[in-house]
């Protein structure tokens, strides 16, 4: 018998689906080259020789986020979204030039951006949440909560209950305990932080959870590090939006916002008019997208930088 489902959680090649009358199965994908993740829709074949449901076809995606391999590929992390929600706490320290990556990425599969400031009751919550200014300026979504005490948790549920969104970010950041919050009836764990105030991975899998009345959010494991697939990247920006604007002004249609001359993005960044932090990131990710370029060609044995904070 063969049906379709949406993958609702994923592990290596354990898949959990839920068909269309709303029954989950366990499943598994059906040949190595097949790649499913959280979000897909897929045709399954209930295998009653082996008492097992296979996904044999990953259906057509309406969109897709991907990270770099060290290789310069493609890996697949979740699909059938439209919101990327990157989560930042004062603890652990943010990495902004891993939320920077993570925009581009969502930039480059046409997914809106929202940052999200969580425990933003805790002291030293300041600094971070006038780093949101920047990424206002950049035009993209941010908000302000804390699961502790509820402040903002109303206004993060009306930014993502009429979309398909998948929460993102550092682990430890309290991804977890939004979720908790805002699907009581999930079963999520919840880890706190270590005495290096580095978080610990408490989601192992991605997995989707269904939001009233029409919203659905995944949540992905933590990170420490992610680039973004480097061959969805615009060349010009990188899925920088500042840098997207300013750059048909630069004297060179192929300028790399490096050292050209007549480059209307150095200039706003030496102006002030660019934010310098933001230019550095650019900055980073070019040399690791050509790092990664470098890779992917024929022989190519370049060790990539990945990351990123150096």
């Amino acid at each position: 018998m063969e049906f379709e489902a949406q993958v609702i959680a994923a592990f290596g090649r354990h898949l959990q689906v839920r068909d269309d009358a709303g029954v989950c199965h366990e499943a598994r994908p059906f040949g190595r080259r097949m790649q499913a993740v959280c979000g897909d829709r897929v045709r399954c074949r209930s295998d009653a020789a082996y008492g097992e449901v296979h996904a044999i076809e990953v259906l057509p995606r309406t969109s897709l986020l991907q990270r770099s391999t060290l290789r310069g590929g493609a890996e697949p992390v979740v699909a059938n979204i439209d919101l990327l929600v990157v989560v930042v706490a004062p603890q652990p320290e943010p990495d902004l030039f891993v939320v920077d990556r993570y925009l581009c990425a969502a930039s480059s599969a046409g997914l809106a951006g929202l940052v999200v400031l969580n425990k933003s009751d805790l002291p030293g919550a300041e600094p971070t949440a006038a780093a949101l200014e920047t990424y206002r300026a950049a035009g993209y979504a941010t908000l302000t909560c804390s699961t502790a005490t509820g402040a903002g948790m109303a206004e993060l549920e009306a930014a993502l209950n009429t979309h398909r969104s998948v929460f993102v970010g550092q682990s430890g950041v309290g991804k977890s305990s939004l979720i908790a919050r805002l699907v009581p009836q999930a079963t999520v764990a919840v880890g706190a932080l270590d005495r290096a105030a580095e978080g610990r991975h408490t989601t192992t899998a991605a997995r989707a959870y269904d939001l009233a009345p029409s919203g659905q959010l995944l949540d992905s494991p933590g990170v420490r590090d992610f680039a973004p697939a480097i061959g969805a990247l615009d060349p010009r920006s990188l899925g920088f939006p500042e840098v997207e604007r300013l750059a048909v002004e630069c004297r060179f249609q192929d300028c790399r916002h490096l050292r050209e001359p007549g480059c209307a993005v150095l200039a706003a960044t030496e102006s002030g008019a660019l934010d310098p932090r933001r230019y550095e990131s650019y900055r980073r990710l070019r040399r690791l997208y050509e790092d990664l370029q470098a890779a992917a060609s024929p022989g190519g044995r370049r060790t990539p930088r990945r990351g990123g904070g150096h």
